[in-house]
């Protein structure tokens, strides 16, 4: 926003303020490490969506040097929140030289992003077939969607089992996930709407690949290995019970994917539901 020149009361006329196309009003935010923040907005009234579906959120770009004229800078952006939550939540990497990234990591409450009102992605129920328990697989801010589908009902009725891996470089960067699963436990609406120690259904299998940390090594090493399904007490992956999602770095969603349909696991879609989906449009 440009700065305004002081007026006096006699020569003062209406300003037109200046908003964001599709605005919405910045309510919080938090830093958890100098690479990874979180932050909640306004909900559009409108705004209906599934857990585990993205939206492209943004910030005005710079004016053009030659027609001044700004164009919105936008990415795609998992929802963190889960759908019956009145506000959004999301979860980002902060990219130094990013066109995005180095400017949104410095909102903070009071200020308006853009936000467009059509979610999508297959990273949802409605993409899987029926099984008894439920692999929900993350890299870096990957863990985004599942925030959600941790959050969601639905979640718990489908399945017996709900394990969630998360693999970081440093353990700084599990904070937000492991705190959104110890929220659980004391979430006076999830347990009184699903049911008292729902939570109990969860697995959490967090580690990291260059700080020490309780659990090191990268999922897909560790499963390999078999030590991932000795640590959890589970049995091996298989077609009959389990269904998956996939949500980290391009080399990951590419390994996991191939180790799942060794396993047997077949890919499917929001128009043809099968056992796993992985989320095309992020990129961590």
């Amino acid at each position: 926003m440009t700065e305004q020149k002081p007026v006096t009361e006699a020569t003062a006329s209406p300003v037109k303020v200046p908003t964001l196309p599709d605005a919405q009003t910045v309510t919080e935010v938090k830093h958890y490490t100098d690479r990874l923040f979180s932050f909640r907005c306004t909900r559009p009234a409108s705004l209906r969506f599934r857990s585990g579906e993205f939206v492209m959120i943004g910030l005005m770009g710079d004016p053009d040097p030659k027609t001044g004229k700004q164009k919105p800078l936008l990415r795609a952006y998992s929802i963190a929140s889960p759908s019956w939550d009145e506000e959004l939540e999301f979860y980002s990497i902060k990219v130094p030289d990013g066109p995005l990234t180095s400017r949104l990591q410095h909102i903070k409450a009071g200020d308006q992003i853009i936000l467009r009102p059509k979610p999508v992605g297959t990273l949802v129920h409605d993409a899987l077939i029926p099984g008894k328990r439920i692999w929900f697989f993350a890299t870096g801010t990957g863990f985004a969607p599942f925030a959600s589908l941790l959050r969601e009902p639905q979640t718990y009725e489908d399945y017996d089992e709900v394990i969630i891996t998360h693999t970081c470089r440093e353990a700084g960067e599990l904070t937000y996930g492991a705190g959104i699963i110890e929220s659980l436990k004391t979430d006076e609406l999830l347990n009184e709407v699903i049911g008292e120690g729902f939570w109990k259904k969860i697995k959490y299998y967090p580690t990291t690949t260059r700080e020490e940390s309780p659990k090191m090594g990268r999922i897909t090493d560790l499963m390999r290995s078999g030590e991932a399904f000795e640590d959890l007490g589970v049995t091996p992956i298989c077609p009959q019970n389990d269904r998956a999602m996939i949500c980290g770095n391009l080399a990951f969603n590419l390994e996991l994917k191939e180790m799942l349909e060794e396993y047997g696991l077949e890919e499917g879609a929001n128009s043809k539901p099968a056992q796993y989906v992985v989320e095309k449009a992020f990129l961590d």
